[in-house]
């Protein structure tokens, strides 16, 4: 389920379990169905400071991830993001 901070504040969204989601303004988040019966997220919704956009899954069922390409590097000497072998 997708979820929208409508205020101008950011929120800290108390989730089960004991965790927190953590929102900007006007940011939006994904929250479990489940998460959608926690009473103190009812209350922010029914307040207003939270508006439930929809379910959030795609057509597929499972969840969409972005893809992000990583600049290649054309150096020879290789950077931080390489993996080393041998004896350190």
């Amino acid at each position: 389920m997708e979820i929208k901070n409508t205020s101008k504040r950011p929120l800290k969204v108390p989730l089960p379990g004991g965790k927190t989601l953590f929102l900007g303004p006007g940011a939006k988040g994904n929250v479990s169905d489940k998460a959608s019966d926690h009473p103190p997220l009812e209350e922010l919704v029914e307040s207003g400071t939270i508006e439930v956009l929809g379910s959030g899954r795609s057509k597929s069922g499972g969840e969409s991830h972005v893809k992000t390409e990583v600049a290649s590097s054309s150096s020879s000497k290789g950077g931080p993001g390489m993996r080393r072998s041998g004896d350190r």
